[in-house]
This record gives structure tokens, C-alpha cells and sequence, in this order.
């Protein structure tokens, strides 16, 4: 009988169970963050929004550096509240009213937003702003003419029309105070193009090619003279009478109008003098700038006067909240099921293919391609693998009968004919017996080692072996039977012999011999048997080369399995008990390294085994 699975561990329940719970929490947290946020969102305090502050001081800050006071503020301000939606109201430091967005008996908040103050800004993100603190479009005495203006509206434009020709992407634009210059799209220095006539040119020599543009007019030269001036008494009440002397240059880009420095000779003095000039400088320019600029002023930001409902927790609001997260609970609760049932039924037919009996070897019918699919692959592999080692353990048992039986037919039957003296027991029969004895004992001594490795006891001691020394004594121990077969046996191995191992010397004899004896016996006579050593990076590399018959592409990934041979005829003289490959793997094996076989048919086979190398012994030269 089947063992039944309680419900609460059915993983259709659970994953239902699963979902209900995380639906749940995801509708309550969802719903309690809509109403909160939707409530909270128009509060006063928690409903401003940042960047309509942030544009609404930057358009205050403007009007101011533009204006000398605030007497026609109330229109810029009001148009603001209209698209923004905020209450907006301007006072004196006093709190006395200069304008206001709502009705006049409107109470202000109690704190102001911010301070409009063109002079000491810290709001406006203008690059002249950021190191000066002035609103960058605070120009003043600066400001451009019509006249100057309509002179280097016409230069700029002259010089476009020629940077045009060109394809350079110019754009003429203008600074706060009216002037004019020129932007290249790709940021290619303009001065580039004045090679080609290009511009009004004024000025050319060493120092490039310059334009019309690039020098202050006469109304910005004034100005900065008046600078200059205001600047000095500054720099006479800090002591800096060091025989240096005041420099002001003038941007004409506008970005950061005035620059400068107190030239000094005193090199040790010079880089703390030239900031108090610089701030001699700002403040010299803000005194400058303070008669064409509106008063600081208090900014304060409210609610707008539109009425905004909260969202209030009446019966028709519950009603939705409630449809809402019931539609939520039951759409989930029915993709869960049919997800469910999706994820069991593979499952399901795993099971019913585990059930089987094991000699059956059923495999699981699943066909979807998820992490389920990819178990019934599994499983099915694992069946598959099993099936064949059933198949290989039932092989092996009757090979392992096969080759103990001839050699104990061929004792048992001597031994009866000599006992019933039919034959006298002269030495070349009792070479024969020992021989068939022998046969027994190597292949008793394979099985051991088999299993040995099959438990992990294969034990290998190891010391430092010169891989030349282990091609030698391979290839004096089969040279015999190479010479018996007609077998040339060759050795190839490096000249310096910086081949070394870490190995057992006994083991690795083991597996070349039974690879040489395997080549031995499948080449024909005249042919070539090369046994070979080699160093490769940090491996060891031996091979043994054949020029026999090769292996089919279909039997060399049987090559290392067990009584596996090519011939399938069990007679002896066409092969040998199909053991010594697999011993071979497995020698390998436990000396970290592998074993590889590579050949085509009629072009012979070369076995190789790589093995990690090991530093020459510390009392070899």
C-alpha cells in the first residue's frame, strides 16, 4: 500500500497556503501605504515639493537680480502660485508684507521657506553662482547697451553664418547682460575656424587669432574700472602693500563675470594674498551690485487656496478596498493552482517511476523543460546508468567465469591424463601448468587490484622517479616479447631529462606495462611499438604509440571499461582479459593524473598518461 501524504504537507497545499498569506499582507501593506501616502501627501508641512520650491526661489532670485526693488513683484508672484499651486508671500526681514499669492487676511506660516537674497545665494546652480555666491544674472553696471548690443548681435551673426559653412554646430547665445557668444555642439575651441576667416578678427600673433567678441566693450570696461576701484580700500585696510598690484579680466561667456587676482612678487606670500584679494574683489562686487538689485527678502510657501479632500475611510471607500483585495486574493489563489498543478503532476510521475521494481528500470514520461524536467532528466539518466551497470555486473560475472574457467580446463585436464598415466609429467608439461597458473594469478592479482580502487585502499608509495628511467625499464621488460612477435620497441625521451615524478615506481611500471603488452599484441610484425616521456608545462606526459589497426570511433569511449575488448571472440591469442586498461585508469587515477586514448582506424592508437611533474631530488645534478 501506498503511504499517504498528510495535507498539510502536500505541496499543494503549502503553496496555496503560501500564496493566500503573501496576497494578504501584499493587499493590507499596499492598501495601508495608498491611504497613508494619499492622507499624508496633503498635509502642509509633508506636501511640498522640492523642485517646484527649488524653481520657485530660482525665479524669485531672478526678478530680484533684475529689478532695484520689489514694487511690481506681485504679478511674477502670482503667476508662480498659478502653476505651481503653492501659496507664496515675499516680506521684509520685519515680516511686513511686499507680496503674497493669497487674500491679504491669509495668516503666513511660521517659518519662512528660504531667504531671496541675489547676492548671497547658495540655491542657484549657475557654475558663477556655486564660487561666488551672486546670482549669476545679477549684472548691473555690466548690462550691454542697445546699442552694443546690436553691434555684436551682428558680429555674432556674421561669425555663424561663416562657422556654417563648415557644418560646426554654432549657437549664438547671450549672457544676462546682453552678450552675445558663441557655443560649438562637439566643443570645438571656436578659435579653431578663425584660420579660415571666419570672424572679425582684431587681434593676431603668438597668441592665437582672437575676435570682436572676446574682448569687454566699453560700458564692461567701465564697470570693471569701477570694480577695480571699489576693490582697492579693501586690499589698503589688509596690509597688502606688497608691490604688487591689482588684475581683473572679464568672461565674456558670462559664467563667472569677474576673475582675478593680486599680482605679487613675494612668491612665499603669494597664494594667501591672492585669496584676500579674491574676496576683496567679491565683496567689492556685491557694493557694486547692491544699488541695481531688489532688498533681501523672506520667502515664505503654504498650501494653495483650492480645497483638497483627504481620503476618508467611508463605507463606499471600504467597499472598494475590500472588492479590491478580494479580486487580488482570488485571481492569486487561482494562478497558484493551476501553477500547482503543473509543478505536482511531474512530480507525481517522478514518483511513480521511483516506485517501480529496480529490474523494470521504468523511466519517468516528463516533458517540461523547468527545474522539474531537469530531475526527470535525472532520474532518467540514473536509470539509464543503472541499467547499464546491471548489464556490465552480469557481463562481468560471466567473463570473470570465462577466464578462470580455460585455464582451470586446461590444469584439470592435464592433471587427470598424468594421474591415469596416459602422460608422463616431463618439464614442458609442467611449463605448461605453471604457465596457465600464472594466468590465474595475474588475472586474480587485476580483480584485487579492481576492487582495491573501487574501495579507495589502492595504496601507491610514492617517491621521486625519473619518467626516462620508467620508459627504459618498460621497454627492457617487453623487449622479448617484442622481438618474439617482430615488433620493433623504440623509446623517445628528453635529452636533459628534466622529466620528473612524484609516483610509485612499482604502480607506474604496472600500467606501461599493460599498455606495451596491448600494443605488443595488436601490431602486426614489422611493426612499431614507441614508448615516449616528455616534460609539458607542469605536467608529465608518457605515451605508447602503436602502428596496429587502430580503434573505431564507436569503441573508443569503451576502451577503459572492464573485460571489454575490441575482438569480441573470447580467444586468448586476440586479446588478453580486458582488465588491464581499466587498471590503467585507475593507477592513473591515483596519482592525480589521466589517461586518454586517441586513434583512427588502419593509423595505429596512442595511448597517453599525464601525470603532474615534480622538481628534480635536491642531490641530482
Amino acid at each position: 500500500m501506498k503511504p499517504r501524504i498528510p495535507w498539510r504537507k502536500r505541496l499543494l497545499v503549502r503553496l496555496l497556503f503560501t500564496s493566500v498569506l503573501i496576497a494578504l499582507c501584499s493587499v493590507a501593506a499596499t492598501a495601508w501605504l495608498a491611504v497613508t501616502t494619499t492622507t499624508s501627501a496633503l498635509e502642509e508641512e509633508q506636501g511640498q515639493d522640492l523642485a517646484a520650491d527649488n524653481k520657485i526661489l530660482a525665479e524669485l532670485s531672478g526678478y530680484a537680480a533684475d529689478h532695484p526693488d520689489w514694487s511690481g513683484v506681485q504679478h511674477t508672484v502670482r503667476a508662480l502660485a498659478a502653476k505651481t499651486g503653492r501659496r507664496i508671500a515675499l516680506t521684509n526681514a520685519d515680516r511686513t508684507l511686499i507680496a503674497d499669492s493669497a487674500s491679504h487676511d491669509t495668516p503666513l506660516p511660521p517659518r519662512s521657506a528660504a531667504t531671496v537674497d541675489p547676492l548671497h545665494t547658495d540655491t542657484y546652480t549657475e557654475f558663477g553662482a556655486q564660487l561666488s555666491g551672486i546670482d549669476p544674472r545679477a549684472v548691473g553696471p555690466f548690462r550691454l547697451t542697445a546699442a552694443e548690443r546690436t553691434k555684436m548681435d551682428l558680429v555674432a551673426e556674421k561669425q555663424k553664418s561663416c562657422f556654417d559653412r563648415f557644418s560646426a554646430g554654432i549657437s549664438v547665445q547671450h549672457t544676462p547682460s546682453g552678450r552675445p557668444y558663441l557655443v560649438v555642439e562637439d566643443g570645438t575651441d571656436t578659435s579653431y575656424y578663425y584660420k579660415y576667416g571666419c570672424g572679425d578678427l582684431v587681434m593676431t600673433g603668438a597668441t592665437g587669432r582672437n575676435s570682436t567678441l572676446d574682448f569687454p566693450t566699453s560700458t564692461e570696461t567701465k564697470a570693471l574700472t569701477a570694480l577695480t576701484g571699489l576693490a582697492r580700500p579693501c586690499l589698503q585696510a589688509k596690509d597688502m602693500d606688497l608691490g604688487g598690484k591689482l588684475s581683473l579680466t572679464y568672461d565674456t561667456t558670462g559664467r563667472n563675470p569677474v576673475s582675478g587676482g593680486f599680482l605679487i612678487t613675494k612668491k612665499d606670500v603669494r597664494r594667501s594674498m591672492d585669496q584676500i584679494a579674491k574676496n576683496c574683489v567679491l565683496d567689492a562686487r556685491r557694493t557694486q551690485l547692491g544699488p541695481y538689485v531688489a532688498p533681501a527678502a523672506e520667502l515664505f510657501l503654504g498650501i494653495g487656496d483650492q480645497t483638497a479632500s483627504r481620503f476618508d475611510m467611508s463605507r463606499a471607500n471600504k467597499a472598494k478596498i475590500v472588492g479590491a483585495a478580494g479580486l487580488v486574493l482570488a485571481v492569486t489563489v487561482a494562478v497558484t493552482a493551476v501553477v500547482a498543478m503543473r509543478l505536482v503532476r511531474p512530480l507525481r510521475a517522478l514518483t511513480a517511476a521511483a516506485q517501480q521494481p529496480p529490474e523494470l528500470h521504468v523511466r519517468a514520461r516528463v516533458r517540461t523543460r523547468d527545474e522539474t524536467g531537469l530531475l526527470a532528466e535525472a532520474f532518467n539518466d540514473l536509470t539509464e546508468r543503472r541499467e547499464r551497470l546491471e548489464e556490465q555486473r552480469k557481463a562481468m560475472v560471466s567473463d570473470i567465469a570465462h577466464e578462470l574457467r580455460s585455464p582451470l580446463t586446461n590444469i584439470r585436464g592435464w592433471l587427470e591424463v598424468t594421474r591415469d598415466g596416459l602422460v608422463d609429467p616431463d618439464p614442458a608439461l609442467l611449463g605448461s601448468l605453471h604457465e596457465e597458473a600464472l594466468v590465474l594469478q595475474r588475472i586474480i592479482d587485476d580483480l584485487q587490484d579492481l576492487a582495491a580502487a573501487d574501495a579507495g585502499t589502492l595504496r601507491v608509495h610514492r617517491e621521486p622517479v625519473r619518467a626516462a628511467d620508467l620508459v627504459d625499464q618498460a621497454a627492457a621488460a617487453h623487449r622479448v616479447a617484442a622481438d618474439a612477435a617482430g615488433v620493433t620497441l623504440l623509446t623517445d625521451t628528453d635529452t636533459d631529462n628534466a622529466a620528473w615524478l612524484h609516483a610509485d615506481p612499482v604502480r607506474m611500471r604496472q600500467a606501461l606495462g599493460n599498455l606495451v603488452s596491448n600494443a605488443i599484441r595488436h601490431t602486426p610484425a614489422d611493426g612499431t611499438v614507441t614508448l615516449a616521456a616528455r616534460r609539458d608545462g607542469g605536467d608529465v606526459v608518457l605515451t605508447v604509440t602503436d602502428t596496429g589497426p587502430g580503434i573505431a570511433a564507436d569503441d573508443l569511449p569503451h576502451v577503459f571499461e572492464r573485460f571489454w575488448r575490441a575482438e569480441k571472440s573470447r580467444s586468448r591469442r586476440t586479446g588478453g582479459s580486458g582488465l588491464g586498461l581499466p587498471i590503467v585508469r585507475h593507477l592513473l587515477a591515483a596519482h592525480d593524473g589521466t589517461a586518454e586514448v586517441r586513434s583512427e582506424p588502419g593509423k595505429g592508437a596512442e595511448f597517453t598518461l599525464r601525470l603532474p611533474a615534480a622538481p628534480a631530488p635536491a642531490d641530482v645534478s
